[in-house]
C-alpha cells in the first residue's frame, strides 16, 4: 500500500493550492465569489453581524453549519459601552488578517518559508467627518499604517517584493486603496393584505 504524502508550507497544502489555481485557469467562472453578512441594530451604537453562507466556485458554501458572529459596538468617549470593537477597528482587523493571508499565500507559491509574521496597525480619523462639524475634514480613515515584522528563509529584496505583492492582491487593502461603488438602498416593507 502506498502512502500519500502531503506536502505543506506555511500551513498551506502545496497540491491543494496547485490544483485550485490549476481549475481557476480552466474556468474561470469558478473564481466568482459572493460573501453575505447580515447586521441587526441593537440599541445604542451596539449591533450584531452574522456571517455564515457565501458562494464560490460555482456553488452555494454550505460548510458551516453554524454562523460567525461579531459584536460591534463604541468606547463610551463615542457613546457607547464597550460592547465591542467599533467597525473601524473591525476594518482594521480585516486588514490585517487580508495582508497576513495573501502574504502567507503568495510567500507558498513562491517557495518562501516564513518562519514568523506579525502585523501592528494604526489609522488616523478625524471624527469632525461623521458628526458634519467640517466639511473640508473626510468621513473615515486619513491614513493607514502596516507595520508588519517577518523572518522568513529568503532575501530582503525577495521579502520586499513579496510584500509588495501581497500589499497590491490582498482583497481588502485593495477594496480599502481604491474607489468602490457601495449601494445603500432602503428596503421598502410590503404592506399586510388585509
Amino acid at each position: 500500500m502506498k502512502t500519500q504524502i502531503t506536502k505543506t508550507l506555511n500551513g498551506l497544502d502545496l497540491k491543494q493550492m496547485t490544483d485550485t489555481v490549476a481549475a481557476l485557469k480552466d474556468n474561470p467562472s469558478l473564481a466568482h465569489f459572493e460573501f453575505r453578512t447580515r447586521n441587526r441594530w441593537v440599541n445604542g451604537g451596539e449591533n450584531r453581524s452574522t456571517i455564515q453562507g457565501f458562494y464560490g466556485a460555482g456553488v452555494e458554501d454550505e460548510s458551516r453549519s453554524e454562523p460567525f458572529e461579531f459584536t460591534n459596538g463604541e468606547p463610551p468617549v463615542l457613546l457607547g459601552g464597550n460592547e465591542g470593537a467599533n467597525p473601524v477597528e473591525f476594518l482594521l482587523h480585516a486588514l490585517a488578517g487580508c495582508v497576513t493571508t495573501t502574504t502567507v499565500l503568495h510567500a507558498a507559491a513562491r517557495g518562501i518559508q516564513i518562519k514568523s509574521l506579525s502585523t501592528e496597525l494604526d489609522g488616523n480619523i478625524d471624527v469632525q467627518g461623521l458628526l458634519d462639524l467640517d466639511d473640508s475634514v473626510p468621513v473615515g480613515y486619513e491614513q493607514i499604517r502596516i507595520r508588519m515584522h517577518i523572518e522568513a528563509d529568503c532575501s530582503d529584496e525577495e521579502l520586499d517584493d513579496l510584500l509588495s505583492f501581497a500589499r497590491n492582491h490582498s482583497p481588502v487593502c485593495n477594496t480599502v486603496c481604491r474607489p468602490v461603488p457601495v449601494v445603500l438602498e432602503r428596503v421598502v416593507a410590503q404592506s399586510k393584505a388585509a
